[in-house]
């Protein structure tokens, strides 16, 4: 198994989309990126830890590539957004990939050039390092999953997790 650390917004988005993909073992919401070595959701949330909101892979590379799921990973969110995503504001929602190998590394750095293409806005995906890397509280794992009809998962959750299922049905279960 591998594990890959991304961040795109709020996490319960990035953390959906990656559910039930063939290959993925575990995907958890965790914050990482800032100086606080215990950070909390809500001083998270509050912008001051300099954490970003991110997920947690787990996968098996025989069956998904790395680079595959940073495909998900550029579908699920806005990666020309500064420091936001939608009305979600600050640096906690941040578009980053924080690689755990040089290989992780040479493969964000090509994709983040490869969607430069792609985008007619600059992207803003970062590579930092995942420096006090907390797994979130259980409260916020399978977020949409238990909470489909709260209505921040209504509005923002469920269209960005449809779009990703659209285009990348085959990776799906």
């Amino acid at each position: 198994m591998e594990r890959m650390i991304v961040g795109g917004g709020c996490f319960w988005c990035v953390e959906g989309a990656y559910k039930q993909i063939r290959g993925v073992e575990s995907a958890l919401p965790a914050y990482a990126g800032g100086h606080d070595p215990h950070p909390t959701y809500e001083a998270v949330c509050s912008g001051t830890t300099g954490h970003a909101e991110v997920v947690e892979v787990q996968f098996d590379p025989t069956i998904v590539s790395f680079e595959t799921l940073l495909e998900v990973f550029f579908t699920v969110h806005d990666p020309t957004q500064l420091n936001r995503q939608g009305n979600d504001i600050g640096t906690q929602y941040r578009s980053c990939i924080m690689p755990l190998s040089e290989d992780q590394r040479a493969t964000a750095e090509a994709t983040i050039a490869d969607m430069g293409n792609v985008y007619d806005d600059p992207i803003v995906t970062t590579i930092e390092e995942p420096v006090h890397f907390l797994i979130a509280e259980k409260k916020h794992h399978d977020y949409y999953a238990r909470n489909p009809y709260q209505g921040y998962c209504m509005a923002v959750v469920g269209p960005k997790i449809a779009k990703v299922r659209a285009k990348h049905a085959h990776l799906y279960l």
